[in-house]
């Protein structure tokens, strides 16, 4: 990359991103220890505490990592070598592939949850808690086999300006590899991405369905002499409607950002510091929303279930 059209001039920019791993490692952790304390104090631990604290680890690693880039985006005092390229640089995209399917584990895992007993779901309700360690563990595996293209395609490249490279950090930069295997990584990451979009929005659409269905149920059973005031449920569907919404504009506006880097293979600084503060966007929003739920659940847990 040539050396003048670097990103270090971007103190705005700068300042943004560090602001927001800040906030977002701050609310993870404020989340993972909420959480801990009810996965292991709670005598009957619900289903979704387990994925709230895997999702919770994972923002934090995530951020991290992105805090080391960009700390070497702006101007590092000392210039990576490959192994520690290679390093942070699979961990971090390791880390976005099970942010996207965890927060799919737990849309699905919820609507398991709220199923009534009727229904075809509701044989999965004892079994969740297993049967998420289960799924934890093949997410695991099949991100750590699906990203592994990092491991080789990423490079330690100081003080080297070349066309053929996509610079991802001062340090590291991505060597182009063949189009066949480019474009089978991409259909790869494609279908997983598609498959749990689409996982994610028949569960949150069931889940409002459930819930409004039980609000028709049970209006005979509120008083008309009571003040009006938003029902458990409504807030309920509320939220599960922002979460899911946030996470479908994060995910588009990120996948057109990065998709265009991949195809066009350039090396724009305002591209990469778009995608930074946009691929870190759900990590730092999501636990504010959820920690939001779970206080606003505290309040409502004699009145209905809610989202979380």
């Amino acid at each position: 990359m040539n050396k003048n059209n670097k990103p270090s001039s971007f103190i705005d920019v700068r300042n943004a991103s560090f602001s927001e791993i800040g906030i977002g490692i701050t609310a993870n952790a404020i989340l993972l220890i909420f959480h801990v304390n009810a996965l292991f104090l709670k005598h009957r631990p619900k289903p979704t505490d387990l994925i709230i604290v895997h999702l919770a680890l994972i923002h934090i690693v995530m951020l991290l990592t992105m805090g080391f880039m960009t700390a070497d985006i702006f101007g590092s005092q000392k210039l990576w070598d490959d192994i520690k390229c290679k390093s942070v640089i699979y961990l971090y995209r390791l880390m976005r592939g099970l942010s996207f399917c965890t927060t799919c584990l737990l849309s699905v895992t919820q609507a398991i949850t709220l199923s009534p007993r009727s229904s075809y779901l509701a044989k999965f309700k004892h079994k969740s808690s297993h049967q998420n360690m289960y799924s934890i563990f093949f997410l695991w595996v099949f991100n750590t086999a699906i990203n592994s293209n990092f491991l080789i395609s990423t490079i330690a490249t100081p003080n080297v300006t070349s066309a053929c490279l996509l610079f991802v950090t001062e340090s590291c930069s991505l060597c182009p590899v063949s189009y066949f295997f480019r474009y089978i990584y991409f259909a790869l990451v494609a279908f997983q991405e598609v498959s749990m979009m689409g996982l994610m929005t028949l569960s949150s659409g069931y889940m409002v369905i459930l819930l409004y269905q039980h609000k028709r149920q049970t209006q005979h059973l509120h008083s008309t002499n009571l003040s009006p005031k938003t029902s458990p449920e409504k807030k309920a569907t509320t939220t599960i409607l922002l979460l899911m919404s946030f996470f479908v504009v994060m995910y588009f506006l990120d996948f057109i950002v990065s998709s265009s880097s991949r195809m066009l293979w350039n090396n724009d600084p305002v591209r990469l510091c778009v995608q930074m503060i946009v691929g870190n966007g759900y990590a730092t929003i999501s636990p504010l929303l959820l920690i939001s739920t779970k206080r606003q659940k505290s309040k409502d847990d004699n009145k209905c279930v809610i989202f979380l």
